[in-house]
């Protein structure tokens, strides 16, 4: 009996290491992360370089001046936390309480707005490459929301190109990413074990693409010539809007009403899965939060209801459509869900956002909670404009952790055949 007991414990501990780090998305009351490098504007999936700053900042619309704590973990290409003990990828401490909160000015609807950077006084520097998780706690300890963002150095040269899809069902609404590595005089020991690489689109971590193993080799460079194995659907442009003076309608905006808050009702998108493509330059859903209502957007910004409305016909129960974008990390969840109207004969929905210039789309998601990509509301095109990231993670022979080593970049705009 104790030998079971014992064998119990050593798999509870074995499971409880090899947990994946999920991030939780943000409560009600918090409202408008804005997690990107410093040297970046707007909202983007953090991926700096090792020595570059970090900055985080959101929003509590209770306005009570709560107390939030920081806390920051290091993890494997898979997200399970690495066996690296703090001080080895930390120079300094985190558990430390944000200081920088300032409330909201002459706004309707009252707010404390936070900001941390990092390094900062007290986490002067984080000195490994790779994953991290960065947790916000309030003052009893209880994980309000997380993020994920990452760190490299570029030790690898990462090559990458978009290409159409060579099977003639999706040669019109996928994009392939094709790419190479090439570790220069390093040679990679077993790369199939210890090279990993992740695909993103659109600062997107929800549909990114991992486990793509190298093709062959040309001395110290790895290819990568897959075909669906590397494919994304294509989607559509993002619809967007901009409400940075409240009171004003723009292209976007049918009319304003004002009430405990404002209210700003936008003009009814149409489900464009039907219609040809057509161009629409976007920030491939970002936002930039702004306001000509005072001289700083962060704190003298109104929080204003948005209307949204879809023309799209009533669907089965086994279906329902959301509201999409990087405005709340792309979570789907309750507050994203558009309700049929029976007399506009519409779906819509109200989403309390900040002020500023907004990229979004609709998505199927299926009673399971999955999304419909290939059904997509919007769409999928070949031709259009996404951004695309490459990751590329290598645990050194004798290495404890995964090692981000290189970053490649390109953009669907220059797309072949």
């Amino acid at each position: 009996m104790k030998n079971y007991f014992t064998l119990f414990l050593l798999f509870a501990s074995f499971t409880t290491f090899a947990q994946v780090a999920q991030e939780i998305p943000e409560p009600p009351f918090i409202k408008t992360v804005q997690f990107n490098a410093s040297s970046t504007s707007g909202t983007s999936l953090p991926i700096l370089q090792l020595g570059s700053s970090l900055s985080l900042s959101f929003d509590d619309i209770y306005g009570d001046e709560r107390d939030y704590f920081y806390k920051i973990t290091h993890h494997n290409a898979d997200w399970t936390e690495s066996s690296l003990a703090r001080s080895e990828y930390m120079d300094g401490m985190d558990n430390v309480r944000i200081l920088n909160f300032e409330n909201s000015v002459a706004t309707l609807q009252l707010y404390t707005h936070y900001e941390l950077s990092i390094p900062n006084q007290m986490t002067k520097r984080l000195t490994k490459t790779g994953n991290y998780l960065l947790s916000i706690y309030d003052e009893e300890g209880e994980l309000v929301f997380s993020r994920k963002f990452m760190i490299f150095s570029p030790q690898f040269n990462v090559g990458a190109q978009v290409k159409r899809s060579r099977d003639l069902q999706y040669i019109n609404s996928k994009q392939v990413l094709r790419f190479f590595i090439d570790s220069g005089d390093e040679v990679i020991i077993n790369p199939k074990q210890n090279l990993h690489t992740v695909l993103i689109q659109n600062n997107n971590l929800k549909t990114a693409i991992t486990g793509i193993e190298p093709q062959y080799n040309i001395g110290n460079r790895l290819e990568y010539r897959y075909d669906q194995e590397t494919a994304f659907w294509g989607g559509n442009e993002f619809f967007n809007f901009e409400n940075k003076d409240v009171r004003a309608a723009t292209f976007a905006i049918k009319s304003i009403e004002l009430k405990s808050l404002y209210h700003n009702y936008l003009y009814s998108n149409p489900a464009r899965y039907d219609q040809p493509y057509t161009y629409n330059p976007d920030i491939n859903g970002n936002f930039l939060i702004n306001t000509l209502q005072g001289r700083t957007p962060l704190t003298e910004a109104e929080y204003v209801w948005i209307h949204f409305s879809l023309r799209h016909p009533k669907l089965l129960d086994d279906q329902s459509i959301h509201l999409y974008g990087n405005f709340n990390n792309y979570v789907i969840d309750n507050s994203t869900k558009l309700e049929w109207n029976t007399r506009t004969r519409r779906y819509e929905l109200p989403y309390l956002l900040k002020q500023g210039f907004y990229n979004y789309n609709y998505v199927l998601v299926n009673k399971d909670g999955s999304i419909d990509y290939k059904n997509s509301l919007d769409g999928n095109f070949w031709q259009t404009e996404n951004n695309y990231q490459i990751l590329v993670y290598y645990r050194k022979p004798g290495g404890r952790f995964d090692e981000l080593v290189g970053l490649g970049q390109t953009n669907s705009s220059q797309i072949t055949n």
